[in-house]
């Protein structure tokens, strides 16, 4: 297979698997607490993580990239796994899983607006108007298409899918002082947050029942939302030709993640669903079609 092609195959590989995840948040949390899914999951990551390195002869970067910066890994341990998924879970928890799907999806436009103060990046009248855009539909979703009424059928949950999006930005942020491998990184991320989730699972709830399914749940969330498809993903990012022909294939996610949530889940998407995804879909198109068009018209310029 052409380098294209095994680009192409990776990032449809993780494109599938993300979307199937919030599907699997629902079924796990049906045996699980959030803080005991965050437990499971890090744990089912952390240990496929391991045998990645293994394969990939890297398992001496561990001890020697934690040297390098150990309060670096302690910060983003803190904020993913534990803070980001905790949250998150409780937001899919208390909301239907179409609502918190589409919630989280407007990470991508907080972002650039927090790179701003926290990276010195210019803001760009697109990253307002794709803003204002997205959290529209994120009020057309959380209104329930009652726009007018201002009416929030769960405002907790609605406000913990939003917190999960700015501690998923703070991550990736901190996560741009960190110069080793991707993999390594991540796993220290888990390595580090683990104890401190262990530690606050035993202080607070007892500990799960392991039943086969709930394992197997746990592990399933563990292995395809925050381990084996992250890897997945960076494969294709590496063997892509040009990185916005894999990066595009995200847009079918939340398609398919719909698709799945009803299929499974049995939930009826609704009517509020849909319009107010689009917007955060087309929020994110712009971002990405503004940028492209800016280089095309300087180039005809030069």
């Amino acid at each position: 297979m052409k380098t294209s092609s095994w680009a192409l195959a990776y990032g449809l590989g993780a494109v599938l698997l993300w979307s199937t995840v919030a599907t699997a948040f629902k079924i796990a949390l049906s045996f699980f607490s959030p803080l005991q899914l965050v437990w499971v999951a890090t744990i089912a990551s952390a240990v496929v993580l391991l045998m990645i390195l293994a394969l990939q002869g890297k398992l001496p970067l561990i001890a020697k990239q934690f040297r390098q910066t150990p309060l670096l890994y302690l910060q983003t341990g803190m904020l993913n796994p534990f803070l980001y998924y905790l949250v998150l879970f409780k937001a899919y928890d208390l909301l239907p899983a179409q609502q918190a799907l589409s919630l989280n999806y407007t990470w991508a436009i907080l972002l650039p607006l927090l790179a701003v103060p926290m990276l010195k990046q210019k803001l760009r009248r697109s990253d307002l108007l794709a803003a204002l855009l997205a959290y529209s539909g994120v009020v057309i979703i959380a209104t329930g298409g009652n726009v007018a009424g201002l009416h929030f059928d769960n405002p907790l949950g609605i406000a913990l899918g939003l917190t999960s999006t700015l501690l998923w930005c703070l991550y990736w942020i901190i996560n741009t002082r960190d110069k080793g491998d991707p993999v390594v990184s991540l796993l220290l991320s888990f390595l580090v947050a683990l104890p401190l989730i262990t530690l606050t699972l035993v202080l607070t709830q007892p500990l799960p029942q392991l039943t086969v399914k709930a394992v197997l749940a746990g592990a399933y969330v563990g292995l395809f939302e925050m381990g084996f498809t992250f890897v997945l993903w960076l494969m294709a990012l590496k063997t892509a030709e040009r990185t916005a022909t894999v990066s595009n294939l995200v847009f079918l996610s939340p398609v398919m993640s719909m698709c799945f949530i009803a299929a499974i889940l049995g939930e009826t998407i609704e009517r509020a669903t849909i319009y107010g995804l689009s917007c955060i879909l087309l929020a994110l198109l712009l971002q990405q079609l503004v940028p492209y068009m800016d280089k095309r018209l300087l180039r005809r310029a030069l």
